[in-house]
């Protein structure tokens, strides 16, 4: 036998894909204590803290605008299943965060879906979880965008559509009218 056969499997990791983006992130290097070049390994016991405090936040932002502690993310196993999540969590008194469309004040968390946008102030975070099988730690990989995530992306409205065809008169997603897509055309 080979010592390619004698191997243990090799496990997948899940991996949170985050993509951020900051109209001023150019001039003023908001971003600059964030590595964009290579996956990050975290205990899945640990949770993972975003905010300006760098000696408590695993993610600094360089922003005197963003709170000490802003949000964090705990990975865990859903009940009763093989399946692992996240829990995004407000952490900021003073800025309401919005996964989707969902406001959170302090202290509120929810699951993060599998892909979505969270927004605080200025900030834009595209959140897409590639899903793995490792229970002792997740990773996280980081990247910067170009262009506002929102305009980029566009997500579709969650109010529904009538089937006459009339569509709600506030404006969506500049200027454009919703369209019945299929869920897998969402991004």
């Amino acid at each position: 036998m080979s010592s390619f056969e004698e191997a243990e499997t090799e496990e997948t990791v899940t991996c949170l894909h985050l993509t951020f983006y900051h109209p001023g992130q150019a001039e003023r290097m908001v971003f600059r204590c964030l590595d964009f070049c290579r996956r990050q390994r975290v205990r899945a016991d640990d949770t993972a803290r975003f905010g300006r405090d760098s000696s408590l936040c695993h993610y600094s932002l360089v922003d005197t605008r963003v709170s000490r502690l802003q949000f964090s993310l705990q990975f865990y196993r859903k009940l009763h299943t093989s399946e692992y999540s996240f829990e995004i969590k407000n952490l900021s008194k003073k800025t309401k965060l919005t996964v989707n469309q969902t406001e959170l004040g302090y202290l509120n968390k929810i699951d993060l879906p599998w892909k979505c946008i969270i927004c605080f102030g200025d900030y834009q975070i595209l959140a897409e979880i590639q899903e793995g099988e490792a229970v002792d730690y997740f990773e996280t990989h980081l990247h910067l965008a170009e262009a506002p995530i929102l305009q980029e992306r566009c997500l579709p409205s969650l109010q529904p559509i009538p089937e006459n065809g009339i569509t709600p008169s506030f404006p969506l997603c500049q200027g454009k009218s919703p369209t019945e897509i299929d869920e897998n055309e969402l991004y």
